[in-house]
């Protein structure tokens, strides 16, 4: 602890990064009650109770089991002019003492690991109050397939997942995936360059304390030369409802849907090629899948939203092409697109695909697990920006391919 004893940061992060999964949020109350989870010296604590909820009005409660981290938090509050809204806990975060529904925002920067990504997605969801917000980031596999050096530090004190598994775990927990960010390189730096100015500098006195600094100098050194195969990711989650699950069932188009599918995508897109392109797609045998076009339905029983996935490859080897996805514009920012395609994602698993592509906003799909194409090596058969070509393993048990997309024939290219 005396090594990182008045580091800004005991994790990879920045303000930017923090700000950013904030905005990801969505609306919070005026005065969001905010649960800082291992909140270390505070830089996180600080900027949420400046931000979080737009107004500067946000109460924090900080919880670590350091206490001279909490001093540190205390004492720069007070500088802040924040000492009234920023309320210091010692505490385990796997033993948290909070009532249910405590907390507008739970927030876990660099944190989760302590008690693991998939029992903080169980234990802390109960603390969130209705519209309640989970953000939290996890370290993860970016390469495809890690390097036996990586794993070689890696799997004997914390085995990481790809985006994809986690993913797929937090919905399993019963989250909605707002959003995700891959926390660039800099916040790396953040982290890693005082710590390691600190360790450079550093003489052990003890045996014990030179193999701390031993182990510090591994971890520094697994980056540089690993760094590219692993990351943190930020989640912005919310607990799905039972509202969430009724409000828009969807289920495999019937042929009485045609029209209707026909009318939502004319309504949702300017020209009439993507509507002529899922009846094109229909029409050809070699790349319509029978129940992978799938409806949103309005309570009345008509079609919300539409989401459609066709077979494409991947140099020869079998892929899925998703688009397009429509939803009535009048029903836009209503959750109908999302639960379409999160239906469809899943039945696509459970029908054994492997690999779903998609060219789209990049704003959108991450909150499905879609990750840019370009780290499997897969690329677009036509320039496009990096961060629109997307990729989602539903299997990571198969390998995936790598090299050119080539698109059913409607597709035109």
């Amino acid at each position: 602890m005396e090594l990182h004893r008045g580091l800004p940061r005991q994790s990879p992060g920045s303000d930017d990064s923090t700000r950013r999964l904030l905005s990801l949020c969505g609306p919070l109350p005026e005065r969001p009650r905010v649960l800082d989870l291992g909140c270390g010296p505070g830089r996180s604590a600080l900027l949420l109770a400046a931000e979080a909820g737009g107004a500067g009005l946000a109460e924090v409660t900080a919880v670590d089991l350091h206490q001279p981290f909490l001093d540190e938090l205390r004492a720069a509050a007070a500088a802040r002019g924040q000492d009234g809204r920023v309320r210091t806990v010692r505490a385990d975060m796997g033993a948290l003492p909070f009532e249910d529904g405590s907390f507008d925002l739970v927030w876990a920067e660099g944190s989760a690991y302590v008690i693991g990504f998939d029992r903080a997605l169980a234990e802390w969801q109960r603390l969130l109050a209705p519209g309640g917000r989970l953000v939290l980031s996890e370290c993860e596999w970016t390469a495809e397939e890690p390097s036996a050096g990586a794993r070689a530090f890696w799997d004997p004190q914390y085995p990481l997942r790809s985006t994809a598994r986690n993913t797929a775990a937090a919905q399993a927990a019963g989250y909605r995936v707002l959003g995700t960010r891959l926390q660039p390189d800099s916040d790396w730096d953040e982290y890693y360059g005082p710590l390691g100015e600190r360790v450079r500098a550093a003489v052990a006195a003890s045996p014990a304390e030179e193999t701390a600094l031993g182990a510090v100098r591994e971890e520094l050194a697994v980056r540089d030369r690993h760094g590219h195969e692993y990351g943190y990711t930020g989640y912005v989650l919310a607990p799905v409802t039972a509202g969430d699950l009724d409000r828009w069932p969807s289920r495999p188009e019937a042929p009485a849907d045609v029209a209707a599918v026909r009318a939502v995508n004319l309504a949702a897109f300017e020209t009439p090629l993507e509507a002529d392109l899922v009846d094109a797609l229909r029409a050809d045998p070699e790349a319509w899948l029978p129940g992978l076009s799938y409806v949103a339905e309005r309570p009345d029983g008509r079609v919300a939203a539409h989401a459609l996935l066709t077979r494409c490859r991947v140099d020869g080897v079998p892929a899925l092409a998703l688009a397009p996805v429509a939803a009535d514009p009048a029903l836009q920012r209503s959750g109908a697109g999302s639960a379409v395609v999160r239906a469809l994602l899943a039945a696509a698993r459970e029908g054994g695909e492997a690999l779903v592509l998609v060219l789209g906003h990049a704003s959108y799909y991450p909150r499905f697990g879609f990750v840019p194409a370009s780290r499997f090596g897969i690329r677009a058969p036509f320039e496009v920006p990096d961060e629109a070509m997307m990729a989602l393993v539903l299997d990571d048990s198969v390998p995936v391919p790598a090299g050119t997309i080539s698109y059913p024939a409607p597709f035109g290219v």
